[in-house]
């Protein structure tokens, strides 16, 4: 703002007002010292008749989605330069997409513990899960929840002024033995939409340099095979950008476009998990891609487990609840793969 501010007031505004602009310029540079630091100088050079575009980092960040902005917010943080590469507008990235919630054991509804939520991870994977992994996500999960309410997330809340957890699928109480658990913290039903503008925020607050609608081409790796940048082509001119730096982030998303009828959008191609391929570097549990209980096919749209998570029931065709021959006490609210 004081940039603009300062480009307007050699134009139209008084020079006491420019002097101020001036002022409150240099005391935000002096706030913020290493801010001016991120913009690098670009360099040119010509390889095999292209003009490409030098970028210098200390981290780069490739993908706009949830975890790509966490982790550009956390870098920059932290006071590294940093630039995140995505090939759409960051609040355009999957995550806006998500309805239902994110499961922690916060008990703003019922008791709770990490370690039931833990215990209904590990079943619903049906033992397949990484259990290290996951005792992780269940044990750092209310926190990071909070942490995104101090962000300032607009979770739903109770009538105590907490956030407010629905039931959803596959979440029990006592390992299982006490009954459905309301574990699942909302934003109504637009959680992506909410997490990943206010992410977005968090990134521009601390000055992240965003390279929108650029395209992943290849990671660069050094004789030693660490990565150390990667390649990107500018969808607006076609120009081409090789960014070094020394650490990168690879956060691109699912590849859920490889079926006929699925639910991602048409940009969840895979290009990360592809690129990191080429290289020849381990991608792990390919297999693991979600379905959803409740996609319709084939129009490549679902409802959201928060329906059920509500009060919704499913029926068949004769108009018959179902679930209960499945799922005797979950009934609706089964985990996924039943």
């Amino acid at each position: 703002a004081c940039r603009s501010l300062l480009k307007l007031s050699h134009r139209k505004l008084s020079p006491v007002f420019a002097l101020l602009v001036s002022m409150l310029s240099k005391l935000r540079q002096a706030a913020y010292p290493g801010r001016s630091a991120a913009r690098r100088s670009i360099t040119t050079s010509t390889i095999g008749g292209y003009k490409v575009y030098d970028h210098h980092y200390d981290a780069l960040i490739l993908g706009a989605g949830g975890a790509g902005l966490r982790a550009a917010a956390g870098c920059v943080a932290h006071g590294l330069k940093t630039a995140c590469i995505t090939k759409v507008f960051p609040t355009r990235s999957h995550t806006v997409a998500a309805q239902g919630g994110i499961n922690a054991a916060l008990a703003n509804m019922t008791e709770d513990d990490w370690r039931w939520h833990c215990y209904d991870t590990v079943k619903g994977a049906d033992w397949l899960g990484d259990q290290d992994a996951i005792q992780h996500m269940t044990r750092m999960a209310p926190e990071v929840v909070l942490e995104l309410e101090s962000f300032g997330l607009p979770f739903s809340r109770t009538d105590e002024g907490k956030i407010y957890q629905r039931a959803f699928g596959g979440q029990s109480l006592k390992f299982g033995q006490g009954g459905q658990a309301y574990r699942c913290a909302a934003a109504a039903d637009r959680t992506g939409h909410a997490i990943l503008h206010t992410l977005y925020g968090m990134a521009l607050k601390y000055d992240c340099l965003f390279f929108v609608e650029y395209f992943l081409m290849d990671l660069l790796m050094n004789d030693a095979g660490d990565c150390i940048g990667c390649i990107a082509m500018s969808m607006e001119d076609g120009t081409l950008h090789r960014f070094g730096a020394h650490s990168t982030v690879v956060a691109t998303g699912g590849f859920g476009r490889c079926y006929y009828s699925c639910t991602s959008a048409h940009t969840c191609t895979g290009d990360g998990g592809g690129a990191v391929s080429r290289q020849g570097l381990p991608l792990q549990d390919l297999e693991f891609v979600q379905f959803h209980p409740t996609g319709i096919f084939p129009a490549g749209c679902l409802m959201t487990e928060g329906c059920r998570g509500e009060g919704g029931i499913l029926k068949n065709s004769n108009g018959d609840p179902f679930m209960a021959t499945y799922a005797p006490t979950a009934k609706d609210l089964a985990s996924r793969d039943v």
